[in-house]
């Protein structure tokens, strides 16, 4: 007998794309560690990368995120 069950996480119809293997799944196939979702659909997951690089895009050009008028002083 197992003392620790291996737990999946996530259920069939919800859609991941995995970074290690760069392909759309459905259901936990991969490590939470190395996917993005769950999606809705598979449409949704096909496009994981390029939805993560226009929240990366936002936050970066995030006024609120950058309220700092002049850079830290590395030598305070």
């Amino acid at each position: 007998m197992a003392l620790f069950k291996k737990r999946t996480v996530g259920k069939p119809g919800e859609w991941y794309y995995c970074l290690q293997h760069q392909k759309v799944e459905e259901g936990p196939e991969c490590p939470a560690k190395d996917r993005f979702g769950p999606y809705a659909s598979r449409q949704e997951a096909e496009h994981a990368m390029q939805t993560a690089q226009e929240r990366n895009l936002e936050w970066e050009t995030d006024p609120k995120w950058h309220d700092r008028a002049t850079p830290p002083d590395p030598e305070a």
